[in-house]
């Protein structure tokens, strides 16, 4: 347990193995997260719950954190900050109330050091009348002498102090005395120039330079994705795909099975399994998707994100949200799921359904976002400014709507500004590979099944009869070929399938934009609407997805008609 942002999931996953997103903001980790502990002499079951700044919860995250301490435990694991020991110790001393074992891991003592903040952790241990480990997570310091700890913590019984909450609202004063107290006595501090790093981090929240500088962080990392995405498929990715494995699966495919049949035609046609499944989730898309989540892993570790969150809570309070929910819509670019998870630690469920509403509608998650780098980077560059533009828009323009409709207020934003770090090239790296794997496994089956049914529908002529049907919609409205209807059927199953078939297409400038708009504001693939229904119930699920589909055929109509309308006339 311990304060957002101390180190906790970082700890945790040190000391299972278990492969957890560590992130330096607040507001990832909504449930918990349960593994088994390494090198201990008997099995050990630890778990790692939100963090909270008391046991009066605020959030939906913050209660899971209360729950479990109320439930009892073996032993507590109480992560400080040494760079914020004061505001970790009132925390602390919450829970020594309740009567479990304590640890305290004393983390990120190098970070304090450098701020001139020293802190004696033996006479801190005399204080709390518990071990206290200094620990530096990221680089494993101090976590062999934290095993050692938690292998001699003697077991009591499961009883929890009941009458502790009251006693926390009648001794609130008296424990703030002994906070100060505690700190007088074991933390000494040293006068030093604030270091660069510093600076920057107090500069990169003040509206000058912090804007120019998101700006230029955020154009880098565009240019990062977009360009070296680029570059990989170009160079090594589709050449392979093409030259190499195409005509050696197309050879081998047709040593047994008869060439123009269904179902030589199903396997390496057109729209052949087992060359678009190399070619789509490989060869076009997983460049962009690593280069992403490198660049999103280095920002989130870099304590930078919630900076932006401080520079963007005047705006976003329009919209009926705090500046703290940028961070989930941030996450929405790499996946909606967890975005919509993340907002848990929103403080009021207006702002929880405002938030998972506008990820469903206007956030393209990262697949699709590369195959919208694939579709529209090919085509021009102003044309995937022209796309993003247009769901900021309706973040805008959706926000401010829910904002009047939903009943409710947005409580002040109180969002934990981390230290600004070097990230670690590890933790990192390891990030990006944990996501990296979730989107090759999460991916592949849908994928395949809905490479599987297009190649079925076209080379059965069932495309014909969809495109009659869908073609008031599809070829009359939105101006689009009759075969566009295939990528909105697939588009319900994985978000980039709505895309990518139209590469495939003999499409006009007009006719890739108002497709990427209808991909763009389409329903949320099936995995995002089973969470939105788990959520937020069978009623608000139905609703946010049908909002999304009256939005992606308006405004990708309202843009093909536009355009005609006004070619026309000149």
């Amino acid at each position: 347990m311990g304060n957002p942002n101390v180190g906790k999931s970082v700890v945790f996953s040190k000391l299972t193995g278990v492969e957890v997103l560590a992130a330096n903001y607040t507001g990832t980790t909504v449930g918990y997260t349960k593994g088994k502990v390494r090198d201990l002499k008997q099995d050990g079951i630890l778990i790692d719950v939100p963090g909270t700044y008391g046991l009066e919860a605020t959030s939906e995250a913050e209660e899971v954190a209360v729950n479990f301490v109320k439930e009892g435990a073996d032993a507590i694991i109480c992560v400080l900050d040494a760079t914020n020991l004061e505001r970790n110790l009132n925390f602390a001393l919450q829970l020594k109330k309740f009567d479990i074992p304590m640890i305290f891991v004393l983390n990120l003592v190098d970070v304090a050091e450098q701020q001139g903040v020293i802190i004696d952790a033996q006479a801190l241990e005399e204080e709390l009348e518990a071990p206290v480990i200094p620990t530096i997570a990221v680089r494993n310091v101090g976590l062999r002498d934290l095993l050692s700890a938690m292998g001699n913590v003697e077991k009591r019984q499961k009883e929890v102090c009941y009458t502790a909450e009251k006693e926390l609202v009648e001794e609130e004063e008296t424990r703030w005395k002994e906070i100060g107290r505690i700190v007088e006595k074991v933390q000494t501090l040293e006068e030093r120039e604030p270091s660069l790093t510093e600076k920057l981090g107090y500069a990169s929240m003040q509206p000058w330079p912090g804007i120019p500088l998101a700006i230029l962080v955020l154009a880098l990392v565009l240019g990062f994705v977009v360009g070296g995405g680029k570059a990989i498929r170009g160079a090594l990715l589709l050449p392979f795909v093409y030259n190499i494995y195409e005509p050696a699966m197309t050879a081998f495919i047709g040593g047994f099975i008869t060439e123009g049949t269904v179902v030589y035609n199903v396997l390496v046609g057109d729209y052949g399994v087992l060359i678009k499944i190399i070619e789509w989730p490989f060869a076009l898309v997983l460049p962009y998707i690593t280069l992403f989540y490198i660049a999103l892993s280095t920002l989130e570790d870099s304590g930078y994100l919630p900076r932006i969150g401080v520079l963007m809570d005047g705006a976003l309070r329009k919209i009926g949200v705090q500046g703290g929910s940028i961070v989930p819509f941030i996450m929405g670019y790499g996946c909606a799921i967890p975005a919509i998870l993340g907002s848990k630690a929103a403080t009021t469920h207006k702002e929880r359904v405002i938030v998972a509403s506008l990820v469903s509608l206007a956030v393209p998650c990262t697949a699709q976002t590369a195959a919208f780098f694939v579709l529209l980077g090919d085509e021009s560059p102003w044309m995937l400014v022209g796309v993003y533009g247009l769901s900021i828009l309706a973040m805008i323009l959706g926000g401010a709507v829910l904002n009047r409709m939903l009943p409710g207020k947005v409580d002040p934003m109180l969002l934990e500004i981390p230290n600004l770090l070097k990230p670690d090239v590890k933790t990192v790296l390891q990030k990006i590979k944990i996501r990296v794997k979730h989107y090759l496994v999460e991916a592949q089956i849908p994928m395949a099944l809905g490479i599987l049914f297009a190649a079925i529908i076209a080379e059965t002529g069932l495309i014909h009869g969809i495109s009659d049907f869908l073609s008031p919609v599809v070829t009359g409205w939105l101006g689009l070929p009759g075969e566009a209807g295939l990528a909105l059927m697939l588009g319900i199953v994985r978000r980039e399938l709505a895309v990518l078939p139209l590469l495939d297409m003999s499409l006009s400038s007009l006719q890739i934009f108002t497709g990427a708009t209808v991909a763009l504001f389409y329903l949320p693939c099936l995995s995002v609407l089973a969470i939105l229904i788990k959520e937020f119930k069978l009623k608000t699920g139905l609703a946010i997805a049908a909002t999304t589909l009256i939005g992606a055929f308006l405004i990708g109509g309202v843009i093909n008609q536009t355009v005609r309308f006004i070619s026309g006339i000149l």
